[in-house]
């Protein structure tokens, strides 16, 4: 046997799978095991978009330290689709573990030479055991689960408890998922000696009050409690999950308790383009409210966001991204949607997009967005991507306070009008460039009635004269310069040493990022680190990249989009900017952004060196 891996809650497995195949949650069971042992565990789904016969995989960081990215590379291999075998093996760290069915006898070219192998007759035991062929083979992934906790040393206890409460009240399921682990478990005592796999999970309390929640969910309640009432959507690839979990969410907390009324509305409309029409309608009514999509969705939204801008009516979007262009990869992952929402619509249009990093802030952003897009009378982008929202993820618990009231920014009453307060539905009176709106029927002659898309003066009077249009237009972007101030500030990681080199990363490279940053600083390659949470970008934006020779912008897309923003949005020289790019559809890696990095910076100290010899 070759030198094997040894590791105590430090190391990733992947499980290798048939999509439609059942493997999914038992795949989950194992995750969620790890995690009852007080290890955080950090499982991503990369999965085909069919319905089922293509590979699919489910890749669990296990660490102590809490790393909740991607560290690449794989310890233990799952391997239960012949049709990935060879990119499977391949994936292994030398040292590390191949788990596979052994029932059928395979040439020794299938296997590498530096790594363990692991063989388990899993289609034999259940051959044995069960002859329903849907129960032999959803069983067979319990099995492997029973298997692995005997070698990793996982508590059974914590196997059995999941079981009971997945299958409270169904007893019959409930007993035959424990027989089919003890199947696996006993095979294993029988035939395998434990300590032969030295990746191990040992009880620790690492945990904490942590929850174990998908961005999708977590973003739907963050609706709920910011106030809204409208959700339009159209069902499309990773966001549906969204509006469903809107559903369910208000089903619970937004009936009326005497009554049993509902106070919400939620419309599946015909297209993307009638759904934001309905948020649209819905904003300029006064409610609250937002739509789920995805980048297609967003293609055929941009007339009415343009609308939406124009008209300066509230409106939320979550764009929940994934792999384009045009249908794209719709079950794999990307941040490639910057460009196309930040100036959708034609003419000159920006608008407000918040990037949060882990579903604790996808909560938090959504019901902000809310406010902020109030505040604002502008569409706010919520933009977070098919890796927050499909995969659960550890995070802060979330927090809401009780006595936060919603901000409906400027909207004057009829009390005011009959006041005589003058009222311009396009006149900036405070200097911030946000007008006062009023909601239509309040009051029987005064305020707005209508809104319109064209050009027009500060009293909504149609205008096509020049000065009057380039008033307004100003006004938008003082409007804009507003937004960047209120809206979520970066956060900035100093380097322990001082270095003239910084990173800028959003969204979720975040997690990966912690953990590069760390093995950056442990090569000695130290970096200062921003965090951009929303656009438009703040001055401590700017001057982060000023105060460094070099910032490397760290984005998962091809074109660099986050960088083409900030070039658009200030003054910078290029060459200070340097794109590391990760767009292959699987999240980023913590081994792919320091070994990027590493290797920049080094060319970079030589050829500083080769000047100052010079």
């Amino acid at each position: 046997m070759p030198q094997a891996l040894n590791a105590i809650n430090d190391f990733v497995v992947k499980f290798a799978n048939v999509n439609g195949s059942g493997s999914a949650s038992a795949n989950e069971l194992f995750a969620r095991s790890i995690l009852r042992m007080g290890v955080p565990v950090s499982p991503r789904n990369i999965f085909p978009s069919n319905i089922q016969g293509l590979p699919t995989w489910y890749e669990v960081r296990v660490t102590e330290k809490g790393y909740l990215g991607r560290r690449g590379g794989v310890d233990l291999m799952v391997a239960m689709n012949p049709q990935t075998w060879k990119e499977d093996v391949a994936e292994i760290e030398p040292g590390g573990y191949l788990f596979y069915d052994s029932t059928k006898p395979m040439p020794s070219s299938m296997f590498r030479e530096d790594v363990n192998v692991i063989g388990v007759p899993l289609t034999a035991i259940c051959n044995a055991t069960y002859t329903d062929a849907r129960q032999r083979q959803l069983f067979k992934n319990i099995i492997y689960v029973g298997a692995l906790s005997v070698l990793l040393d996982i508590d059974e206890k914590e196997i059995v408890r999941l079981f009971g409460e997945q299958y409270r009240g169904k007893e019959k399921l409930l007993d035959s998922n424990v027989k089919a682990l003890a199947l696996g478990r006993d095979w294993v005592k029988q035939h395998i000696d434990p300590a032969s796999v030295k990746l191990k999970v040992r009880r620790a309390d690492n945990v904490g009050d942590r929850i174990f929640v998908e961005g999708n969910n977590a973003a739907a309640l963050g609706a709920v409690y910011g106030g809204a009432t409208v959700c339009a959507w159209y069902p499309i690839t990773p966001s549906s999950s969204l509006a469903e979990a809107f559903m369910a969410h208000c089903k619970k907390l937004r009936h009326d308790k005497e009554t049993g009324q509902a106070k919400y509305a939620i419309v599946q409309a015909e297209d993307e383009l009638a759904s934001i029409g309905m948020v649209i309608g819905a904003g300029w009514n006064g409610a609250r409210a937002f739509t789920a999509t995805s980048g297609p969705g967003i293609s055929l939204m941009t007339e009415f966001i343009g609308l939406a801008f124009f008209a300066e009516v509230p409106a939320v979007i979550v764009n929940v991204q994934r792999g384009g262009p045009s249908t794209g990869m719709p079950t794999r992952t990307q941040q490639s949607d910057l460009l196309s929402c930040a100036y959708a619509s034609n003419g000159d249009t920006k608008h407000v997009l918040l990037f949060p990093e882990d579903p604790k802030e996808c909560f938090d952003f959504t019901a902000d967005a809310l406010d902020l897009a109030d505040r604002l009378q502008t569409p706010v982008f919520v933009m977070t991507d098919l890796d927050i929202g499909m995969n659960q993820r550890l995070c802060a618990p979330f927090a809401w306070d009780e006595s936060r009231a919603y901000d409906r920014g400027k909207v004057m009453t009829a009390e005011e009008l009959d006041a005589g307060k003058n009222f311009g539905r396009y006149l900036d009176v405070d200097g911030d460039g946000i007008p006062f709106r009023t909601y239509p029927g309040t009051h029987p002659t005064r305020g707005s009635f209508f809104t319109r898309g064209t050009t027009k003066d500060e009293y909504a009077r149609y205008s096509e004269e020049g000065p009057v249009y380039v008033r307004n237009m100003e006004r938008l972007r003082k409007k804009f310069l507003t937004a960047a101030r209120i809206a979520p500030q970066p956060i900035r990681t100093s380097s322990p040493k001082p270095t003239r080199y910084g990173v800028i990363y959003f969204g979720s490279t975040s997690p990966a990022m912690a953990e590069a940053l760390d093995r950056l600083n442990a090569g000695g390659n130290h970096v200062n680190a921003l965090r951009v949470r929303s656009f438009p970008f703040s001055t401590a934006v700017e001057e982060f990249v000023h105060e460094h020779d070099r910032v490397f912008i760290v984005e998962q897309n091809r074109d660099g989009q986050l960088r083409s923003m900030l070039m658009n949005e200030f003054t910078l020289d290029a060459r200070k900017l340097v794109p590391v790019l990760h767009y292959d559809g699987t999240p980023i890696t913590a081994r792919f952004i320091a070994s990027d990095i590493e290797a920049k910076l080094q060319r970079f100290k030589v050829v500083s060196f080769e000047k100052a010899a010079s």
